[in-house]
């Protein structure tokens, strides 16, 4: 068996685990599962361990790593695991001496292999060749957070904010589209806090702009989730080229002001409804997701409702609701509970407003002629990630399509002519 890669949790996790298999093969490990694992609710660890105790049962000669921020928050108790034959720090997980010792059978001090994340100072860049069928690839360009939302363990796993020059950024892409990589998400845990840390302070903005003008054979450009009271001007006027896709996720977490102020954001209601204003004005096209927490600690039926109204105020289309789940270690877990049934029924309320407003975009879109990134499975995403079914077009192509009707998850339509 060759290397296989288990992830869970973000893009930038999905990013990492290219990387990961690449770097273990570097150092010449073969049949070994490496699972990359999430921390970001109590949940997501639970999974974690699940899907260890899976790949053991299913594949009981191969070598197990565990990896990731569960790995990294929670080292010890996926090193007491008698499936795991190795644990890594997200400090050392892209690097391939972290894999020698199971590649020539070497004994293990300590199969937890966990430095202090705190220490990192620098992210490395990784040039990958492509990903998802080469058609859409992921370029990690921040890694680490400094701030300290009060649910959030992710600062612990994934150390201080940091970020890759933009000279590698602008390399790895340029690789990846002479490989034919016809979308780049640019991708970490804190993308809008990029470049404080590099010469010359430069902004997000800044990069989309240089990856723009320095890369023209790119077709479409993704910023993945932002924090919206950190975009700067630079990236405002990025919005306007037509190759960074009218798409944004925002880390919204609470549509309330009091949540917000409890969980340590940085931004009130009207701040994130005004980030919204503004990139519509500049781009008409724009669509918006955003985070959203259900029954966060002291949340109340009216704080609640002011969440589920900023989904129709501000016209989003994309929901990622969640169920709060308190973390050990974090200041909102001593916070008073909210019941967890009850937050369970807020979690439904929300996605159920997320599903109108996507069933409306989707129905705005019929007859409409849309570009679209083909993917693999008769799949492909319009320039606002709306999945359309399209048959008979290579994976890879970029074509316009005809929207001819919606369905559960999303469009229909059939080719016109090739746009790319």
């Amino acid at each position: 068996m060759a290397i296989q890669t288990l992830t869970f949790g973000c893009r930038l996790n999905a990013y990492e685990a290219s990387v990961m298999k690449g770097e273990a093969e570097k150092a010449g490990l073969d049949n070994a599962i490496i699972i990359n694992t999430c921390a970001v609710t109590s949940e997501a660890v639970k999974q974690a361990r699940q899907a260890v105790r899976r790949a053991r049962r299913d594949n009981p000669n191969a070598r197990i790593i565990v990896t990731g921020c569960a790995a990294q928050t929670d080292a010890r108790s996926f090193g007491d695991m008698t499936e795991v034959d190795l644990v890594i720090g997200n400090a050392d997980k892209l690097k391939a001496e972290s894999y020698a010792s199971l590649t020539f059978g070497l004994p293990i001090n300590d199969k937890v292999q966990v430095n202090d994340i705190m220490s990192v100072r620098e992210t490395a860049s990784h040039l990958i060749e492509a990903m998802d069928g080469h058609t859409r690839a992921f370029v990690q360009v921040q890694n680490g957070c400094d701030h300290r939302c009060t649910f959030c363990i992710i600062p612990f796993g994934r150390g201080p904010s940091r970020s890759v020059p933009m000279g590698a950024v602008v390399e790895q892409i340029r690789k990846l589209v002479a490989n034919g990589c016809g979308e780049v998400v640019l991708t970490g845990v804190d993308i809008t806090s990029y470049g404080p840390d590099l010469p010359g302070s430069p902004t997000l903005g800044m990069l989309v702009q240089s990856i723009l003008r320095h890369v023209p054979d790119l077709a479409r450009l993704r910023i993945s989730s932002i924090d919206s009271i950190e975009a700067d001007d630079a990236l405002y006027d990025a919005v306007t080229d037509q190759r960074l896709m009218p798409h944004l996720h925002l880390s919204l977490q609470s549509g309330d002001d009091m949540i917000l102020k409890r969980m340590k954001r940085r931004h009130l209601r009207d701040d994130a409804l005004a980030v919204v204003s503004r990139l519509r004005g500049l781009r008409p096209d724009m669509v918006f997701g955003a985070d959203i927490i259900a029954g966060f600690p002291t949340e109340t039926d009216a704080m609640f409702d002011n969440s589920l109204r900023f989904i129709e105020e501000a016209g989003l289309t994309y929901i990622h609701a969640f169920t709060y789940s308190p973390r050990p270690g974090t200041p909102a877990a001593r916070m008073p509970q909210v019941d967890k049934a009850v937050a369970r029924a807020r979690t439904g309320r929300l996605r159920e407003a997320g599903d109108r407003q996507f069933r409306a975009l989707c129905e705005s879109r019929l007859g409409k002629t849309e570009t679209v990134l083909v993917e693999r499975g008769g799949i492909g995403r319009t320039e606002q990630f709306v999945p359309v079914r399209v048959a008979g077009i290579e994976a890879g192509r970029i074509v316009a399509i005809r929207i001819t009707g919606a369905n559960a998850g999303g469009l229909d339509g059939e080719p016109l002519r090739a746009a790319a």
